[in-house]
């Protein structure tokens, strides 16, 4: 797989509205996600041998914003909770907090988490897509229960941020 591929992947996920898609060629994986966040476009190596590329900036949709912004329709549970960081979600799809009904959950009320750290999934069109921390903190609310559809931009997690200095 040469550069030249990978930017009409690249391509084909920002004009058709894609998340996430995963390609392996002559050994060579790609995988490219959308973190959906309004500066960037990012990919994430899988393992060793695998190649990443960088987009320019895709659709402006936030996955977390601080919950200071005025809360959306129907998201009276958010307010009233200044301090969090709110987790929203990306898309429209349905919630899972777990990899699969037998696992445990990503995370819990009252588990520490990192940037990157997984917190749940939203699978929309058969695509599960990873909802990932954006801040460190305490997980202090979910406000999805699982199996529940999300709407785009509702509130899933409250997350109390960790103050550094």
């Amino acid at each position: 797989m040469n550069i030249k591929e990978i930017k009409e992947l690249i391509e084909a996920v920002a004009q058709n509205g894609i998340t996430e898609l995963e390609v392996e060629r002559t050994g060579v994986k790609v995988r490219i996600r959308k973190q959906i966040q309004t500066t960037q476009v990012a990919t994430s190596l899988l393992s060793p041998g695998t190649a990443a590329v960088s987009g320019s900036p895709v659709g402006g949709l936030a996955i977390a914003e601080n919950s200071t912004a005025a809360p959306m329709l129907g998201e009276g549970s958010v307010e009233g909770k200044e301090d969090l960081f709110i987790v929203r979600s990306p898309i429209v799809g349905t919630f899972y907090r777990a990899p699969n009904p037998n696992a445990e959950p990503f995370v819990k009320i009252g588990d520490f988490v990192e940037p990157g750290r997984v917190l749940c999934i939203v699978e929309a069109m058969k695509l599960m897509n990873e909802i990932e921390a954006e801040t460190s903190g305490e997980v202090a609310n979910i406000f999805v229960e699982n199996g529940e559809p999300v709407e785009f931009g509702q509130a899933l997690f409250g997350i109390h941020p960790i103050q550094k200095g």
